[in-house]
């Protein structure tokens, strides 16, 4: 078992972090992309952020998984599971639904990010002697 550490920013989608956020994504080695369940207008905002987060990376493929978060609130939902496993298939990405509140898949998330940037480093990297490395990984919401 090998402890990965994490470097978290969540701009739960404020304006204000804009001008942070490309930095982040300079930096980043994955991605949470977080939407809410209840909402269509942050479901819709995933695809400006994964289009952002290639164009900085300028990469075709990088390490990005979909959340969608609030799960509990059923009644609520705007965007169908359906939808959400549409779009990260579309991306090419893992996609798990969660509830912050209720404490629900929010640490696989996490497991399941450092596995993805685990899995892309080992496929991009030339081999070599292995050192511990700390990961930043960006929570966009």
């Amino acid at each position: 078992e090998e402890v990965a550490l994490l470097d978290v920013l969540d701009t739960a989608g404020q304006e204000e972090y804009s001008a942070m956020r490309e930095q982040y994504m300079r930096t980043g080695e994955g991605f949470l992309c977080v939407y809410s369940i209840t909402s269509r207008h942050s479901f819709d905002e995933i695809s400006t952020f994964h289009q952002q987060i290639l164009r900085v990376k300028d990469k075709d493929y990088f390490p990005i998984i979909i959340v969608a978060n609030k799960c509990d609130l059923e009644n609520d939902r705007q965007v169908s599971t359906q939808e959400g496993k549409d779009l990260a298939k579309n991306f090419g990405c893992k996609f798990i639904e969660s509830s912050a509140k209720q404490k629900i898949n929010v640490d696989e998330a996490f497991y399941e990010l450092v596995r993805e940037i685990r899995r892309y480093n080992k496929e991009s990297l030339p081999k070599g002697p292995e050192k511990k490395k700390k990961f930043k990984c960006v929570v966009m919401c």
